[in-house]
């Protein structure tokens, strides 16, 4: 059962529970979020798979919770690994910011901490995604105005709070 540290405002941890407990509770926990973009300026997002949040919806491809007493950049490089197969990779750290969504069952609460990952390679999905695209920034910029439905609540949030300037008018 994996656990994460709940933490406040700050990112000060106050203390540790079950990922489900965070969940079920909404309470304020970490996570890393990435964006991948290659040599090209393209964006890589994925198509999530019918279980997850987000099913069919493009979302950043790599997300996940960081685990109690695990380092962001750490998780960054475990979360790249599982989710799109990428190692030894550049990144850069963009900011941070509160996300929360109240779900069917459970309550989003995370504070997401927000990469830039630079990578051409080809990603591997796992079973969270059931594909992946290459857009052009003028391309999600577009979407957004005419089909934002497209992409996930989550990633909405990350363009309007970390990537306003380059894809909102």
């Amino acid at each position: 059962m994996e656990k994460v540290d709940i933490v406040d405002e700050n990112l000060k941890v106050l203390f540790t529970v079950s990922k489900i407990e965070a969940h079920e509770k909404g309470l304020l926990h970490a996570t890393v979020i990435a964006e991948v973009i290659n040599s090209k300026g393209e964006w890589l997002l994925v198509k999530q798979a019918g279980h997850k949040q987000d099913p069919g919806q493009y979302v950043s491809p790599v997300g996940g919770h960081i685990s109690s007493g695990e380092q962001f950049e750490g998780a960054l490089k475990r979360e790249a690994l599982e989710e799109v197969g990428l190692k030894d990779f550049q990144f850069e750290y963009v900011d941070r910011a509160v996300y929360k969504r109240k779900l069917e069952k459970t309550v989003e609460n995370h504070y997401f901490i927000v990469y830039k990952i630079k990578s051409d390679r080809s990603p591997v999905l796992n079973d969270e995604s059931v594909e992946y695209k290459w857009f052009k920034t003028e391309e999600i910029k577009e979407i957004l105005k005419t089909k934002p439905d497209l992409f996930g609540y989550a990633f909405h949030f990350v363009i309007k709070n970390f990537f306003a300037k380059l894809f909102l008018d």
